[in-house]
């Protein structure tokens, strides 16, 4: 186990594993808005709420919205950007602010609801803050992974990231996200804050916790993983 950091040092640790993610994952280019003909059909009646996909967002603070209105979080961009992109769901709330693996682990049986169609699963910055051993970390998602499929219900896996100078740390740290997706047949978003973190102009005062318009990124860049992981269902 390694040793307990200061709260300065914790925020900056965590900071500099920010910085190897945002520089580490690949920037997909825009996509060309496709031309459409003035004869095209008409866009199908929306489904009602009832008949839409349930999508369960189980994570920490970045699912839960800290510091932003309901409106402008996750959950409902999510949904915002999946309905923009043809793949109308209906996205629910199961974030917990400062929860960390072992946390979810805990509730998951009773946070996530059986109607669920797909649980994203979104932990690992609050171990990597309390230092805790990426094994237990490792054991604690495999244990979420393994509940849910157990009722049947899909996981998309997203991804945190540790600063190379935590040595071993960080490289077990990354192998835990890659490994479970591989050896669970589950869907791999690699780095949930992709895009996103340290810029300052997407990111509240703390420098950790995403604005609206940084959540509007992330869930522009997670809805197409989303989308991927409910079709192959």
């Amino acid at each position: 186990m390694i040793a307990p950091q200061s709260l300065l040092s914790r925020r900056t640790l965590l900071l500099s594993a920010l910085a190897l993610g945002a520089s580490a994952c690949s920037r997909e280019a825009d996509a060309p808005a496709s031309a459409v003909s003035d004869e095209a059909a008409p866009p199908p009646p929306p489904q009602a709420a009832g008949d839409l996909p349930v999508v369960a967002l189980l994570g920490d603070s970045i699912t839960a919205g800290y510091g932003l209105p309901a409106k402008d979080a996750l959950p409902a961009q999510l949904e915002a950007a999946l309905a923009a992109a043809g793949t109308p769901v209906r996205v629910r709330a199961a974030g917990v602010s400062g929860d960390t693996t072992a946390g979810a682990l805990a509730r998951v049986d009773f946070s996530i609801q059986d109607d669920t169609d797909l649980c994203v699963v979104a932990l690992g910055g609050n171990d990597l803050l309390q230092g805790i051993e990426p094994a237990t970390m490792r054991a604690n998602l495999e244990g979420i992974i393994t509940r849910l499929k157990a009722r049947n219900i899909p996981v998309l896996l997203a991804g945190m990231q540790a600063p190379p100078s935590y040595g071993a740390y960080a490289t077990d740290f990354a192998a835990v996200f890659e490994g479970l997706a591989r050896d669970h047949d589950v869907a791999l978003y690699p780095f949930l804050l992709d895009g996103v973190a340290l810029d300052p102009a997407l990111n509240q005062d703390d420098g950790i916790h995403p604005n609206a318009a940084g959540v509007k990124v992330i869930a522009q860049r997670l809805a197409p993983a989303v989308a991927g992981a409910l079709a192959g269902a």
